[in-house]
């Protein structure tokens, strides 16, 4: 190949003499701390059964703090217990909802065929 064609042609010299500067921001890609701020916030709207969505919510918040100050380790571990608590909350809400949804079938059902019966009576008597 032709190494001419990829030569940047020379523009001379600075117009200022004003020295430049940079900035370097290193970035870690390699460490990703989830933080679960998400999954914490859902089930602080959803399911905040026994308070644990916003306990959770705060851990992840705090695991946020933590992470954007760089100590890695103080973030694993908020984010650790975040999770812990995010799934206690889903499985008690998952499991407290079914028991309400079981619960009210049972008060439509007993109160249906209360009614009912209360009805036949009534055509009974007149």
């Amino acid at each position: 190949m032709d190494q001419d064609q990829y030569k940047v042609p020379e523009t001379g010299a600075p117009q200022s003499m004003v020295p430049v500067t940079t900035t370097v921001i290193n970035i870690r890609s390699d460490t990703v701390v989830p933080d679960h701020i998400v999954w914490s916030l859902f089930n602080t709207v959803f399911m905040n059964w026994c308070c644990l969505g916003i306990v959770a919510f705060a851990y992840s918040v705090k695991a946020r703090d933590r992470k954007m100050v760089g100590d890695l380790t103080g973030a694993q571990s908020f984010a650790s217990t975040a999770r812990c608590l995010n799934i206690s909350a889903l499985v008690v809400g998952i499991i407290l909802g079914i028991i309400s949804i079981v619960l009210l079938s049972i008060a439509y059902g007993a109160a249906y065929g209360a009614l009912s019966q209360a009805m036949q009576e009534r055509r009974r008597y007149h």
